[in-house]
């Protein structure tokens, strides 16, 4: 209990706690744009990705709350660390010393409770279905749509062909279709690419790998993965907002689906 006290207590321990749980969303949220790219290609990718994906079950609600449990614990960590610094500095200096420090440091907090607020948006809205009020919502509402072509993942076929599915696609194109959900979308990814900008190369730091020798490497390969995540982040709600990906690469069962594939006219 001592050695949990002292993590929790300890500014060096709430700096590894932020850290570490900055990692792992880091990789969830690496994850995440991997399987949402997927509404690039045919329908039936995505549809059968979110397929095993809620195949899970109780699994799939245990990763849920688990990422819920570090989210909050990095907000925690990250906002103890803040007062911890201005308590220790009550007054401001009669100089500015920021300059050298970049912007992206400098509002970590900032972009990170906007980005918290995207999150609890983004799972309402594509998660719960508690946002729109259209036919296509998640979970039981949202439209049923049957695999063309079986699903293949790790080389295992995991959704056969003529199987009944969520149509995610569809929800995800009709979702986007809204201009402010999709600026939204796309303002909030960007906070959450400038927040790692940062972010990253600290996580690091604040474990003790980053050293002198990798560290030039390091800051390339931070750069060269941010700039990919939002480049890759805006083209999905960009690009279906543009009109570029569409409903219907094959069509929908449901009828209001249809009405929106242009194969079905």
């Amino acid at each position: 209990m001592s050695l949990v006290r002292n993590i929790f207590c300890s500014s060096l321990g709430k700096k590894y706690i932020m850290a570490l749980t900055g990692l792992a969303l880091l990789g969830f949220a690496g994850g995440h744009l991997v399987g949402n790219l997927q509404v690039f290609a045919h329908p039936d990718k995505i549809n059968g990705y979110a397929h095993f994906l809620q195949g899970l079950g109780p699994m799939l609600w245990v990763v849920r709350l688990s990422l819920l449990a570090i989210v909050s614990l990095h907000l925690w960590a990250a906002i103890q660390l803040t007062l911890e610094n201005r308590a220790a500095r009550p007054q401001k200096y009669d100089v500015d010393h920021t300059i050298q420090a970049s912007a992206a440091s400098r509002y970590m907090i900032g972009s990170g409770l906007v980005i918290a607020t995207f999150l609890v948006y983004h799972i309402l809205h594509f998660t719960v279905g508690a946002v729109s009020a259209d036919t296509f919502k998640t979970g039981a509402t949202i439209g049923e749509y049957t695999m063309a072509h079986d699903f293949h993942l790790f080389g295992l076929t995991i959704v056969g062909a003529g199987a009944p599915v969520h149509d995610v696609h569809t929800m995800m194109v009709l979702g986007f279709q809204k201009a402010p959900v999709a600026i939204f979308y796309m303002i909030a990814v960007s906070l959450l690419s400038f927040h790692l900008w940062h972010g990253f190369e600290s996580a690091f730091q604040s474990l003790g790998l980053r050293t002198s020798r990798w560290g030039c490497f390091l800051h390339a390969v931070t750069r060269l993965f941010v700039v990919a995540y939002l480049l890759g982040s805006l083209a999905i709600p960009g690009s279906i907002l543009a009109g570029v990906v569409k409903v219907g690469g094959c069509c929908p069962t449901t009828a209001a689906a249809a009405s929106c594939c242009p194969a079905s006219k």
